[in-house]
């Protein structure tokens, strides 16, 4: 397999397969099998693809002997975790995807306040298995979504302007490598495979378990939400934007324009989360309500575990998906007026064509800075550590005949911010942001040194189906 195409030249026997079945701990599906078809359906349903094997990997030795029968037999090689990637790069039509999701297992010592997390754990996994003891480490919002993915391409979630990304809390990673081997990865053993694991994405091989540091975080939040009509919401976010910069880190400011109710115009939600003692949180809601009078006003306290599951998709993996994203440096006044059309060419939600705002994304902010900034930019592959707020736009929608209105609205939504932009998080690509979206994922020197590490660890490009960096060549 060489790093310019990836053909499939070698054919595979029934032989061959029933080797590779009786090896395993965990199953062969070949089409056709019962479990089949769930196993290749991933949140994005753009995404239909058809492997022609999955590997359901029980161990370690499982992925091993997966991957080494995926280079005998010239098979492109896709790796299924929560399978949230909106590319949907987990499923290679032809090809053999290693589905790690039976190895979902998670340990905690709470003396030594770790947690050693199997590749295919999803965060709802760790979350429950943590929070017994009043224990957690940054994860992501949702809590049906992958650790392996989150953690590789960062790991952004509401501990992280107090204990920083995911891969900031990663003691050491189990990987089998491109060639079917298994190292460990930490900052004392294989230290430079070590930095590019922390936010260089699935480039350097199968990571089936992770070593987590833990917080003392207890089990307690506050979450608090203002609602405004977006027309008269540019000064409520202005100030919103102001309090976050002197917030104390246990809040985690957001924001979000979604539609409101039939005939109601877009509504324009802004607040913060706090993790830790919610008499504490109270203390920023004076500033908050100050800021204008809204519409409706949401003060919860759920349990830490309640808080990572408030943003399931009821609709799970039912929906046709697609994303545009950014890092802002700042967030200036013509910021928030682009941030609050989503597209439109009007605060009430007029589309480009006098339209209505159906069919327009939701967008969102999450604020960055505190301990994800202490964290010098050399440390990691993670890049863009100056980041003010992290931007998405997104859509979902049931009929394909909506497909192109849908992803040319979200494209919108994210052109009006781009002026504003300096990067992107390189789990929110898609497949179509393709070289460029990696370039603007990595300044030029973090990407040369991925390209390095990549020319090492994988130099025939084995994992590329994945926000792909390019090996460099000797």
């Amino acid at each position: 397999m060489t790093t310019a195409t990836h053909t499939r030249t070698a054919g595979t026997t029934g032989t061959s397969r029933s080797r590779l079945a009786a090896s395993l701990d965990g199953r062969l599906l070949l089409p056709g099998d019962a479990g089949y078809d769930s196993a290749r359906t991933v949140w994005n349903a753009m995404v239909d693809r058809r492997p022609r094997m999955i590997v359901r990997a029980a161990s370690t030795a499982d992925v091993q002997a997966a991957v080494r029968y995926a280079r005998e037999h010239d098979l492109e090689t896709g790796i299924r975790c929560g399978g949230h990637n909106v590319a949907g790069f987990a499923v290679p039509d032809d090809g053999l995807m290693i589905d790690l999701t039976p190895m979902g297992g998670v340990r905690v010592d709470p003396v030594r306040r770790r947690a050693r997390v199997q590749g295919g754990a999803l965060l709802g996994a760790l979350d429950r298995a943590t929070q017994p003891y009043g224990l957690a480490t940054t994860a992501g919002n949702v809590s049906h979504t992958g650790v392996g993915g989150l953690t590789l391409g960062g790991g952004m979630g509401w501990l992280a302007r107090q204990y920083g990304l995911a891969c900031d809390n990663v003691a050491s990673y189990t990987v089998v490598t491109a060639d079917g081997e298994v190292v460990t990865a930490s900052r004392s053993e294989h230290p430079e495979l070590f930095w590019g694991l922390r936010g260089g994405g699935g480039n350097f091989g199968v990571v089936t378990e992770f070593e987590f540091r833990l917080h003392r975080t207890g089990t307690r939040t506050l979450v608090a939400e203002f609602d405004y009509r977006a027309e008269d919401a540019v000064p409520v976010l202005e100030g919103w934007r102001d309090l976050n910069a002197v917030a104390p880190r246990e809040a985690a400011f957001s924001a979000s324009v979604a539609d409101g109710p039939a005939g109601g115009g877009p509504v324009a939600t802004v607040g913060f989360v706090w993790v830790g003692d919610p008499e504490r949180g109270r203390q920023l809601l004076p500033a908050l309500r100050a800021l204008g009078r809204p519409v409706a006003t949401r003060i919860t306290t759920p349990s830490y575990l309640e808080l990572q599951c408030r943003d399931d998709s009821s609709g799970g993996h039912a929906y046709l998906r697609y994303s545009a994203a950014h890092y802002l440096r700042d967030l200036p006044t013509p910021a928030v007026e682009a941030f609050l059309l989503r597209g439109a060419t009007d605060l009430r939600g007029t589309g480009s064509g006098g339209r209505s705002g159906a069919g327009l994304p939701g967008v969102g902010l999450q604020a960055h800075g505190g301990a994800i900034a202490d964290v010098p930019d050399d440390d990691a592959a993670f890049a863009h550590r100056g980041t003010a707020f992290e931007f998405g736009a997104g859509s979902r929608w049931t009929d394909p005949a909506e497909d192109d209105a849908r992803m040319t609205a979200a494209r919108a939504a994210g052109s009006a911010l781009a002026p504003y932009a300096n990067g992107v998080y390189v789990n929110s690509l898609t497949a179509h942001d393709g070289p460029r979206g990696i370039r603007r994922a990595y300044p030029a020197a973090k990407l040369a040194r991925l390209a390095a590490l990549k020319g090492v660890w994988d130099p025939h490009n084995v994992f590329h189906l994945n926000q792909n960096i390019t090996p460099a060549t000797p």
